[in-house]
């Protein structure tokens, strides 16, 4: 029995860390950034380029990802880099990709 409640805890904590990056997935412009950076390491300048997303709204929500650790950064003169820092964002954000924005079959790139 002993057994069966320490899967519980730890099946408990594990949702917990689930719902977590679920959560902080749920908004566009944190999914939208993890997908950019799913590609690969881009700059704050690269990121509000390619997403539209404005100065005061990406920083915020680079911040929650910071947060959350699921991306790191590192500086390089004047700018700052960001990476997926998080095994598990990058695995959800490739199976995202697969379902919702890969071509599907019979449909052109």
């Amino acid at each position: 029995m002993e057994n069966a409640t320490l899967d519980l805890e730890k099946m408990h904590i594990a949702a917990e860390k689930a719902c977590r990056l679920m959560k902080v997935l749920s908004n566009p412009d944190r999914l939208m950034l993890l997908c950019q950076l799913s590609q690969g390491e881009k700059r704050v300048g690269e990121l509000e380029e390619i997403l539209g997303i404005v100065q005061p709204t990406l920083s915020q929500q680079l911040t929650v990802l910071r947060d959350e650790e699921l991306v790191s950064t590192r500086r390089e003169g004047k700018n700052i880099y960001y990476q997926i820092a998080s095994p598990q964002a990058l695995a959800v954000m490739n199976i995202l990709y697969a379902q919702f924005c890969a071509p599907q079959e019979g449909e052109s790139a």
